[in-house]
């Protein structure tokens, strides 16, 4: 899959590449990650890629035309016929919000455009002409959609397969289909007695048993626990899709009492 990132600040994207285990992705071109600067494609000798928000108000607004050269360059340098372009994507707070279900998607996909924004944002008739969908990471503001865009990579390139060193990590994440989409239960290791700031802390000893029914229905217990406390909007989904099993039901009714 191939991802085209316009941005003004391409050198935040380098070490990204180039770091963890994710980079498996990057560096075997699964995920194929091109980044173009618009302010190559702006005008004059200090190529402006911004400007004064007509109205007034605070902050400088992105320039439609720089961004759209920009876009244009793209779609000839992917060769795409008009019927068959890449998806253009925006990172905007009022955007749909990415969650696993999203990720996955674009994993599977053939990639997209993808544009950060800075300053006050982009001058709308760009958006309106050009830009296919918008994607937020949640109820908050970015100085620029690069630190999502970040985001949309490192939860794709995840997913590859090779990139992470066990096949079945991914599966057991928060929110996949494996968990029924509930939180990941907790995790622990070496040593088994921890001499924490609140004294010894054992790991819990059904995790030393070597008893693998018991160990998955630990987990699975505590991933109900989990989510019942902290995501109880997810644990409504998985009863409603018919996810939960009756010892899960019996668990929770049991876990209320206590």
């Amino acid at each position: 899959m191939r991802f085209d990132v316009i941005t003004l600040f391409p050198e935040l994207f380098e070490p990204f590449f180039k770091s963890g285990i994710t980079r498996r992705a990057f560096e075997s071109r699964q995920v194929d990650v091109r980044l173009w600067n618009p302010r190559d494609f702006a005008e004059g000798n200090y190529r402006r890629v911004d400007d004064r928000p007509f109205g007034g108000g605070p902050g400088m607004v992105m320039m439609a035309e720089p961004m759209w050269q920009c876009l244009q360059a793209i779609r000839a340098d992917r060769e795409e016929a008009a019927d068959a372009q890449a998806p253009v994507v925006l990172f905007s707070p009022i955007g749909q919000r990415l969650d696993h279900a999203g990720a996955t998607q674009w994993s599977a996909s053939a990639g997209a455009v993808l544009v950060c924004g800075r300053y006050e944002g982009i001058d709308q008739r760009f958006i309106d002409t050009c830009v296919n969908r918008q994607i937020s990471l949640g109820d908050f503001v970015l100085s620029g959609g690069e630190i999502a865009a970040l985001a949309l990579l490192d939860s794709v390139a995840r997913l590859m397969p090779g990139v992470l060193s066990d096949e079945g990590s991914h599966q057991q994440d928060s929110f996949n289909p494996a968990l029924d989409g509930l939180l990941d239960s907790p995790h622990h290791t070496r040593p088994e007695v921890w001499q924490g700031p609140q004294g010894p802390m054992a790991v819990p000893e059904v995790l030393l048993g070597g008893h693998h029914e018991r160990i998955a229905r630990y987990r699975r217990e505590q991933s109900l626990t989990l989510t019942e406390c902290l995501r109880p909007d997810l644990l409504a989904q998985a009863r409603e899709a018919g996810r939960l099993t009756k010892a899960d039901e019996a668990f929770l009714r049991q876990s209320k009492k206590l």
